[in-house]
């Protein structure tokens, strides 16, 4: 709790007190609890107490969850403390690392008080050092680098075209490796005039024209250079993964792979134009590259029975938006306009219940008041519309926050875990498996509570929690938040199957969040979504309608 306090740049003494209550608790860990209580302010008391009592903190989860997640990546970065961070964030406000290391190379850094140059270069080498490590980053991130490596290669003298393929292609949430793919008119001279690249540090040559390089900031990437004719090859090869690549060559036994050639069984180099015609002389439908995780398929490319994923184009709004009435800091109005510009023909504002207190959570008049003015925004739009709806916690006991006359008042809910994330599976499992029995709840929000590379997902049984959401007739999110991606990929597919629809959510908490999205489709299309499994496909009507059949439900089996 100190460090969240101090990553916020809230009072100090605040974060002073709970660091000597944590010192106090270590010195005395076999005193009993009421010596130690004793020793401490009454608000470091109430945590402890509190710990004492359930094992766990809900003041710890509720500030880790309006803390931005990219102040607990800069953590990561060695020599960055939380005060440092929290200068930086208040003065450029900057949230991610990427942004960090823009802001350390342009000269903000530095311009910042107290910071300086030699501040900046610090930091500078500690994200470096970082990416040398070999940490996973996040996909937004990586694909920035990605995208500034590819503008740098193209204007080398002999390129003619760069891709970016590997897990990025692929769409993966984490990334731990760049790939790049140039078509080059003499490949092998071009990947040596690689070396010349501002930035790059050491150069490790491979075969045929594919070099592996490593820049001082620490970004390193694998460029594989080809000519025209085996660049088809080469794409698919190097966008992978491995496992899919093995199935789609065992699926046709008459092609052999050599080099970035496929032959036939006459052992003659297939003539390729693009990765269509790559699958095509394997006997297969094209595989979009975010399937291509050997997870099946092959086999479904084989029997031509591929789903037709989702697009952007498919989605006409969004229902997981945060106003300045708790955490946001856009208004109504303005991410009104923002989604409407977007060419989405709604908005749903999900702020935080009344449990959420660090969060701003809504009071009975703070509802009524936003309420009044949605209505006012939407009396200016006749192509678009704001819906109320709410993030209700769901409590430890699996109840949803407010009562049922409050409950009422919304269009439709999003009910989310906020709290108590130390129960064990069955507990946690029970818990959200009870939410789900009421009749208010349309959507169940970031199902597993993960934020990648800082937080595990909490114990829960994903499995039963996709059936029963599917038996209630309660949509699950695909929450977009590139730090959450939740629910994971991996269980998306299986929802599908279980007849479970999936929404998309931004979890946006300015104008600038709303772009989330994009990140919430590109994991969808990477679970075999189509549109049809997806509740912001439909327009404002259905998903009301979606939400009412919910409550109409509830009310004949006596729900409460």
């Amino acid at each position: 709790m100190a460090t969240l306090l101090e990553l916020r740049g809230e009072t100090p003494s605040r974060a002073r007190t709970l660091r000597t209550a944590a010192r106090t608790v270590l010195a005395h860990a076999n005193d009993e609890w009421a010596d130690v209580l004793a020793r401490l302010d009454d608000d470091a008391a109430t945590v402890l107490g509190e710990v004492d009592g359930t094992g766990d903190s809900d003041r710890l989860h509720l500030l880790r969850e309006t803390t931005p997640e990219g102040l607990l990546d800069m953590l990561r970065v060695p020599g960055l403390g939380t005060r440092r961070i929290a200068e930086i964030h208040a003065g450029l406000g900057i949230e991610t690392l990427y942004e960090l290391d823009r802001a350390a190379s342009d000269g903000r850094l530095e311009a910042l008080p107290r910071f300086g140059a030699r501040a900046a270069d610090r930091i500078r080498r500690g994200i470096a050092f970082l990416r040398e490590s070999g940490e996973p980053t996040l996909f937004p991130h990586a694909r920035a680098e990605a995208q500034r490596l590819a503008e740098a290669i193209l204007p080398v003298s002999g390129v003619l075209r760069v891709e970016v393929a590997g897990s990025l292609r692929r769409r993966c949430e984490v990334i731990r490796d760049i790939d790049v793919v140039v078509v080059a008119d003499n490949p092998e001279q071009v990947a040596a005039r690689l070396a010349a690249l501002r930035g790059v540090r050491d150069v490790v040559a491979g075969d045929r024209g594919s070099v592996s390089l490593r820049f001082t900031d620490g970004t390193s990437a694998d460029v594989y250079c080809v000519d025209p004719a085996h660049f088809a090859v080469a794409l698919w090869r190097a966008t992978g993964s491995a496992e899919h690549c093995a199935d789609a060559l065992v699926a046709a036994p008459h092609v052999t792979l050599v080099g970035n050639e496929l032959r036939d069984g006459s052992n003659r180099p297939i003539s390729l134009t693009d990765e269509t015609a790559v699958y095509a002389a394997l006997g297969l439908s094209c595989v979009e590259p975010e399937l291509r995780e050997g997870r099946g398929e092959v086999a479904s490319a084989r029997d031509r029975s591929l789903p037709r994923l989702v697009t952007p184009n498919d989605v006409r709004g969004v229902l997981h938006c945060h106003s300045s009435y708790s955490d946001g800091t856009s208004t109504i109005a303005e991410l009104a306009a923002a989604a409407r510009e977007r060419g989405w023909e709604y908005l749903g504002i999900t702020d935080h219940s009344q449990s959420s207190f660090y969060a701003g959570g809504l009071t009975t008049e703070a509802i009524l008041r936003q309420h009044e003015e949605i209505d006012r925004v939407n009396d200016d739009y006749s192509d678009f519309r704001v819906l109320k709806g709410i993030e209700a916690d769901i409590l430890a006991d699996g109840r949803v926050d407010y009562d049922e006359g409050i409950l009422d008042r919304f269009e439709y809910v999003v009910a989310s875990v906020h709290s108590r994330y130390g129960m064990n599976e069955t507990q946690m499992t029970d818990r959200v498996l009870r939410a789900l029995e009421d009749r208010h709840v349309t959507i169940l929000g970031h199902p597993t509570g993960r934020l990648l590379l800082t937080r595990e997902p909490y114990a829960i049984d994903v499995r039963a929690i996709v059936a029963a959401a599917a038996r209630e007739g309660v949509a699950v999110e695909l929450n977009a938040d590139p730090h959450r991606l939740d629910l994971d990929w991996r269980w998306l597919r299986e929802a599908r199957d279980a007849g479970t629809v999936i929404e998309i959510g931004p979890d946006a908490h300015s104008v600038d969040g709303l772009d989330n999205m994009e990140f919430g489709i590109g994991i969808a299309r990477k679970g075999w979504l189509e549109a049809t499994n997806v509740l912001n496909t439909r327009n404002a009507t259905d998903v009301l309608s979606f939400a009412r059949r919910r409550r109409t439900r509830g009310s004949a089996r006596g729900d409460q």
